[in-house]
Protein backbone atom coordinates (compact mmCIF):
# COMPACT_ATOMS: atom_id res chain seq x y z
CA UNK A 1 0.00 0.00 0.00
CA UNK A 2 1.68 3.38 -0.62
CA UNK A 3 0.32 6.78 0.35
CA UNK A 4 0.89 9.53 -2.46
CA UNK A 5 1.58 13.26 -1.02
CA UNK A 6 -1.88 14.55 -3.13
CA UNK A 7 -3.54 12.41 -0.06
CA UNK A 8 -1.62 13.97 2.28
CA UNK A 9 -2.19 17.16 1.42
CA UNK A 10 -5.97 15.97 0.79
CA UNK A 11 -6.81 14.89 4.04
CA UNK A 12 -7.80 17.28 6.79
CA UNK A 13 -7.56 15.21 10.00
CA UNK A 14 -6.36 11.98 10.81
CA UNK A 15 -9.71 9.97 10.75
CA UNK A 16 -9.60 10.83 7.43
CA UNK A 17 -6.40 9.31 6.78
CA UNK A 18 -6.87 6.54 9.18
CA UNK A 19 -10.29 5.89 6.85
CA UNK A 20 -8.40 6.02 3.53
CA UNK A 21 -6.12 3.32 4.93
CA UNK A 22 -8.44 1.32 6.17
CA UNK A 23 -10.34 1.09 3.05
CA UNK A 24 -7.34 0.49 1.31
CA UNK A 25 -6.73 -2.93 3.25
CA UNK A 26 -9.94 -3.63 2.72
CA UNK A 27 -9.04 -4.68 -0.54
CA UNK A 28 -6.89 -6.95 0.56
CA UNK A 29 -8.96 -8.68 3.00
CA UNK A 30 -11.85 -9.21 -0.04
CA UNK A 31 -9.05 -10.29 -2.16
CA UNK A 32 -9.96 -7.40 -4.27
CA UNK A 33 -7.40 -7.62 -6.70
CA UNK A 34 -7.31 -11.57 -7.21
CA UNK A 35 -10.60 -11.51 -7.84
CA UNK A 36 -11.05 -9.09 -10.63
CA UNK A 37 -7.74 -10.56 -11.96
CA UNK A 38 -10.36 -13.64 -12.57
CA UNK A 39 -13.20 -11.81 -13.94
CA UNK A 40 -10.93 -9.98 -16.69
CA UNK A 41 -9.23 -13.64 -17.58
CA UNK A 42 -12.98 -15.06 -17.66
CA UNK A 43 -14.48 -11.75 -19.54
CA UNK A 44 -11.13 -11.92 -22.16
CA UNK A 45 -11.81 -15.68 -22.74
CA UNK A 46 -15.64 -14.75 -23.72
CA UNK A 47 -14.66 -12.00 -25.51
CA UNK A 48 -12.17 -14.22 -28.19
CA UNK A 49 -15.05 -16.73 -28.63
CA UNK A 50 -17.88 -13.87 -29.36
CA UNK A 51 -15.13 -12.33 -31.59
CA UNK A 52 -14.50 -15.65 -33.67
CA UNK A 53 -18.74 -16.25 -33.13
CA UNK A 54 -19.76 -13.16 -34.39
CA UNK A 55 -16.24 -12.49 -36.95
CA UNK A 56 -13.49 -10.09 -36.01
CA UNK A 57 -14.50 -6.81 -37.86
CA UNK A 58 -13.58 -3.98 -35.86
CA UNK A 59 -16.57 -2.82 -34.78
CA UNK A 60 -17.48 -6.30 -33.11
CA UNK A 61 -14.25 -6.18 -31.24
CA UNK A 62 -14.72 -2.77 -30.03
CA UNK A 63 -18.23 -3.55 -29.19
CA UNK A 64 -17.30 -6.88 -27.17
CA UNK A 65 -14.13 -5.25 -25.78
CA UNK A 66 -16.84 -2.31 -24.54
CA UNK A 67 -19.14 -4.46 -23.15
CA UNK A 68 -16.36 -6.34 -21.03
CA UNK A 69 -14.71 -2.77 -19.74
CA UNK A 70 -18.44 -2.13 -18.50
CA UNK A 71 -19.04 -5.65 -16.93
CA UNK A 72 -15.60 -4.91 -14.67
CA UNK A 73 -16.25 -1.72 -13.76
CA UNK A 74 -19.62 -2.65 -12.03
CA UNK A 75 -17.43 -5.36 -10.34
CA UNK A 76 -15.28 -2.61 -9.57
CA UNK A 77 -17.77 -0.22 -8.25
CA UNK A 78 -19.34 -3.19 -6.07
CA UNK A 79 -15.81 -3.67 -4.62
CA UNK A 80 -14.67 -0.06 -3.95
CA UNK A 81 -18.14 -0.23 -1.65
CA UNK A 82 -17.35 -3.03 0.02
CA UNK A 83 -13.67 -1.65 0.80
CA UNK A 84 -15.76 1.48 2.27
CA UNK A 85 -18.09 -0.18 4.49
CA UNK A 86 -14.92 -3.38 5.73
CA UNK A 87 -12.90 0.13 6.02
CA UNK A 88 -15.24 2.07 8.53
CA UNK A 89 -15.95 -1.29 10.34
CA UNK A 90 -11.89 -1.59 10.92
CA UNK A 91 -12.05 1.97 11.69
CA UNK A 92 -14.15 1.84 14.73
CA UNK A 93 -12.54 -1.75 15.58
CA UNK A 94 -9.25 0.41 15.80
CA UNK A 95 -10.65 3.47 17.99
CA UNK A 96 -10.62 5.78 14.49
CA UNK A 97 -13.66 7.75 13.85
CA UNK A 98 -15.14 5.67 10.64
CA UNK A 99 -17.12 9.17 9.90
CA UNK A 100 -13.40 9.95 8.77
CA UNK A 101 -14.40 8.25 5.30
CA UNK A 102 -17.75 10.06 5.31
CA UNK A 103 -15.80 13.38 5.49
CA UNK A 104 -12.89 12.46 3.18
CA UNK A 105 -16.04 11.71 0.48
CA UNK A 106 -17.55 14.69 1.28
CA UNK A 107 -14.53 16.55 0.61
CA UNK A 108 -14.37 14.65 -2.84
CA UNK A 109 -17.55 15.92 -3.62
CA UNK A 110 -16.70 19.35 -2.53
CA UNK A 111 -13.92 19.16 -4.75
CA UNK A 112 -15.58 19.30 -7.66
CA UNK A 113 -12.99 17.15 -9.31
CA UNK A 114 -14.17 16.18 -12.83
CA UNK A 115 -16.05 13.08 -12.09
CA UNK A 116 -16.91 10.72 -14.78
CA UNK A 117 -20.79 9.41 -15.10
CA UNK A 118 -20.73 6.41 -12.51
CA UNK A 119 -21.76 3.68 -15.07
CA UNK A 120 -18.25 4.88 -16.46
CA UNK A 121 -16.65 4.96 -13.42
CA UNK A 122 -14.64 1.94 -11.62
CA UNK A 123 -15.96 3.71 -8.12
CA UNK A 124 -18.84 4.73 -7.08
CA UNK A 125 -19.35 8.47 -7.15
CA UNK A 126 -18.74 10.67 -4.01
CA UNK A 127 -22.98 10.97 -2.94
CA UNK A 128 -23.55 6.96 -3.42
CA UNK A 129 -20.55 6.60 -1.20
CA UNK A 130 -21.99 8.59 1.55
CA UNK A 131 -25.21 7.50 1.73
CA UNK A 132 -23.91 3.60 1.86
CA UNK A 133 -21.57 4.35 5.09
CA UNK A 134 -24.19 6.56 6.38
CA UNK A 135 -27.02 3.46 5.93
CA UNK A 136 -24.14 1.32 7.44
CA UNK A 137 -23.80 3.54 10.25
CA UNK A 138 -27.48 3.50 11.22
CA UNK A 139 -27.99 -0.02 10.82
CA UNK A 140 -25.30 -0.90 12.93
CA UNK A 141 -25.59 1.76 16.02
CA UNK A 142 -24.33 -0.69 18.75
CA UNK A 143 -20.83 -0.19 16.84
CA UNK A 144 -21.13 3.65 15.10
CA UNK A 145 -23.12 5.77 17.59
CA UNK A 146 -19.89 5.85 19.84
CA UNK A 147 -18.51 8.44 17.32
CA UNK A 148 -19.17 11.84 16.54
CA UNK A 149 -20.26 12.34 13.15
CA UNK A 150 -18.86 16.57 13.16
CA UNK A 151 -16.17 16.96 11.32
CA UNK A 152 -14.63 19.25 13.69
CA UNK A 153 -14.24 16.62 16.38
CA UNK A 154 -11.25 14.93 14.68
CA UNK A 155 -7.56 15.60 15.29
CA UNK A 156 -6.51 17.71 13.21
CA UNK A 157 -3.76 16.35 10.33
CA UNK A 158 -1.76 18.42 8.04
CA UNK A 159 1.89 17.72 6.42
CA UNK A 160 4.21 20.43 6.65
CA UNK A 161 5.25 22.90 3.33
CA UNK A 162 9.17 21.71 3.95
CA UNK A 163 8.34 17.51 4.56
CA UNK A 164 10.27 17.11 1.19
CA UNK A 165 13.35 18.13 3.26
CA UNK A 166 11.78 15.59 6.46
CA UNK A 167 11.70 12.47 3.74
CA UNK A 168 14.57 13.41 2.32
CA UNK A 169 16.96 13.01 5.60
Amino acid sequence: MYVTDSLMYFVKNIDQLAGTLCHEVSHTIHRDTVTLMKKQEKLRRREVGAAVLLGPTRAHVLAIAFLGKLHSLGYSRDAEERADLTGSDICSTTGYNPWGLVWLMQDFKGAKIGEAPELLSDHPNAQHRIEALEEHFRKNPSVFSKFNPDPASAPPFSVPKSAEEVFLR
